[in-house]
């Protein structure tokens, strides 16, 4: 029987006026639009945000990828919600769903049936919104996701190359959602079903609003107020717009948030509610444990298999959040730094879940989260945390307050071993493998860093293990807020005792960003001759792509560290951008004379000789190569 088959069309929430009358409904509460393709899965946002609105007892239906193109129908087939209108970019800001670093159009959008791209509009949640305030004006729309999220201040688009307001300026909508949703939405519900008007749900946490300059502020007495630089001031004044991304990302980061961020866009005031604590463990249970199919909806069945659902339908998320701080990443900002782990109920509930699917092998592809070893990780003293205003908790090294044990990762990983329908788990997602090394997470038991290591090498990695140094130099780290790389060489070395003590020949790849801010010709020259010292040869790396509400986005544009105000060296020309990214390719023939030069031009003949040594034959040097580091794979970076 096809797995498909096992459940009934009412088993998905409805996305169609047919599928609507087939429930019974003459009536939707809410209606939930989204630039994904519907996939019944707690690993997809949109299908999360649906079934908590089911779970509060509403009549919810979901409108994925409508069509922006035509008469517009799809905004108006299920016609007006009771309470108001829901609206998600995805899973993915649509400009990183649309465009690589390079701006260029994606071949591909995983998102969508057979990969196909053109079915998320740019700039999505503008989109949707302002074409359904245009066909029913006194709905209220309600807007979130990441997109939504990462967008709620003033923030620089890379793709437009300018500072843009507020997301709620742009679109139109009524209310915003920050970060993860399922606890504002709790309480909104709970508001507009006790009869109070959506334009007064003002004093929700972890929600944003505009309001007219000269009106009184809602009134809480818990909250202290921080007025930022105003949109118009962040567009004369680069350092302005800086020194605001300081407030904002030491207010996302706190356990216990208290202030509410106030920013004036033209004669509006932008207000920014402080954030929900991380959820609890029995909140983020009850988050996966609503009824999801788990699979596509069946309308996809003729257009190809979903790139996205395909990579993660057998693997299992045990928590949310990451307190790696990484100037480049989002995670923080979306998810937050304190870690929300699953228990190992609810975990080993799901496992039970996949197992019985019937195109399950026996393989388990990924048990891992933001970071994939980070799972239980708290402050010993919770009072301690709620004082701390550090974006990261193990950089510039790790908190001596912090919990890093690995104890409870283990007991899931050989749980999970020990059901008799697994046959392998394996660890999909990038670990920290600072946490893991124990000359720079001094104050962990060696021993139980270099068991759980063991385990992994040895029981959950398939031939191939993600981290990411991102860089060699010690500057670059720096900004970037990552270990020196001389911890690389000690997590290798580890490492590679492991792979000798089982006779194991593994790859372990490492990934790097070129063109971050503070880097240059040079370090990217460093990092190709470091990285090719130590038997890696790499194919493709990520060059540095500006998303908002980060820190180095902040640097990019503004061309000022947000914290220190001190200037950053940027790369922002297209052409330096692409030469620190040749770097990467030392051995290929045709960018060997370019680098001789370049190399030449900088006064580097020490890494001339490293890189390209004596000879400039290509086949003879990648001869070579293969023979010195007979186990070395080739790898890309997608």
């Amino acid at each position: 029987m096809n797995l498909i088959n096992r459940y009934k069309l009412t088993d998905w929430l409805p996305t169609t006026l047919k599928e609507v009358r087939r429930r019974g409904w003459d009536e939707l509460d809410v209606i939930l639009f989204s630039g994904d393709a519907y996939i019944d899965h707690p690993s997809f946002g949109p299908a999360v945000v649906g079934r908590i609105f089911e779970s509060f007892g509403l009549r919810v239906a979901i409108v994925p990828q409508p069509n922006v193109r035509d008469n517009l129908q799809d905004f108006t087939k299920l016609g007006r919600p009771r309470l108001f209108f829901a609206v998600t970019a995805g899973s993915m800001d649509s400009m990183v769903s649309n465009y690589t670093a390079s701006k260029k159009p994606r071949e591909k959008d995983a998102y969508t049936p057979g990969g196909e791209k053109g079915f998320r509009p740019d700039y999505a949640s503008i989109k949707y919104t302002r074409i359904l305030k245009n066909f029913f004006p006194d709905v209220p729309v309600l807007i979130g996701g990441i997109e939504a999220s990462l967008r709620r201040f003033t923030h620089y688009d890379y793709w437009s190359d300018t500072l843009k307001p507020s997301i709620l300026a742009e679109s139109g909508a009524d209310l915003l959602v920050y970060g993860m949703g399922e606890q504002p939405l709790r309480e909104i519900v709970r508001l507009v079903e006790r009869g109070v008007p959506f334009s007064s749900l003002k004093t929700i946490k972890q929600t944003a609003f505009l309001q007219d300059k000269n009106q009184p502020l809602p009134k809480n007495k818990h909250w202290e107020n921080v007025r930022l630089f105003s949109h118009e001031t962040c567009l004369k004044d680069k350092k302005a717009f800086a020194k605001n991304f300081k407030s904002i990302e030491i207010e996302s980061n706190m356990l216990k948030p208290n202030k509410r961020l106030l920013q004036d866009i033209g004669n509006r005031t932008l207000v920014v509610n402080p954030a929900y604590p991380a959820m609890t463990q029995n909140e983020i249970d009850a988050a996966f444990d609503l009824p999801f199919t788990r699979m596509p909806h069946p309308k996809y069945r003729k257009r190809g298999p979903i790139p996205a659902y395909e990579m993660i339908k057998h693997s299992i998320n045990i928590h949310r959040g990451c307190f790696g701080g990484c100037s480049f990443c989002t995670i923080s900002a979306h998810q937050g730094k304190f870690i929300a782990s699953r228990s190992k109920k609810s975990i080993l509930k799901e496992l039970d879940q996949i197992v019985k699917q019937e195109d399950f092998k026996g393989y388990i592809s990924d048990i891992g989260g933001p970071s994939a070893n980070m799972y239980q990780m708290k402050g010993y003293d919770l009072s301690i945390c709620e004082q701390c205003k550090r974006p990261s908790c193990i950089y510039p090294n790790v908190c001596s307050n912090l919990n890093t044990s690995h104890k409870d990762l283990l007991d899931i990983y050989r749980s999970i071993d020990k059901h008799p329908k697994v046959k392998k788990a394996f660890i999909g997602s990038g670990i920290r493998y600072d946490l893991v090394t124990p000359s720079y997470n001094k104050k962990a038991d060696p021993k139980e860093l270099e068991a759980y290591l063991e385990q992994l090498v040895t029981q959950h990695t398939s031939g191939r293990l993600k981290v990411a140094p991102e860089n060699t130099s010690e500057r670059v780290l720096k900004m970037m807020r990552k270990p020196s790389f001389k911890y690389f060489h000690d997590f290798k070395r580890i490492y590679d005792k492991i792979l000798r003590k089982h006779n194991l020949k593994q790859q372990l790849v490492p990934y790097f960003i070129s063109s971050h801010p503070q880097s240059d010709m040079e370090d990217m020259a460093n990092l190709a001759a470091e990285t090719k010292d130590m038997g890696f040869q790499l194919e493709q790396v990520q060059d540095f792509t500006p998303t908002p509400m980060t820190v180095a986005t902040v640097a990019y544009y503004s061309g000022y560290h947000p914290y220190t105000l001190k200037p950053v060296k940027t790369v922002t020309d297209r052409k330096e951008k692409i030469d620190q990214w040749k770097f990467f390719f030392w051995y290929k023939p045709e960018n060997r004379k370019w680098i001789k030069e370049k190399l030449l031009e900088l006064g580097r003949k020490d890494l001339l000789e490293k890189l390209l040594g004596n000879t400039f034959s290509a086949g003879k040097k990648h001869q070579s190569q293969r023979k010195k580091y007979p186990n070395k794979r080739r790898f890309k970076r997608k």
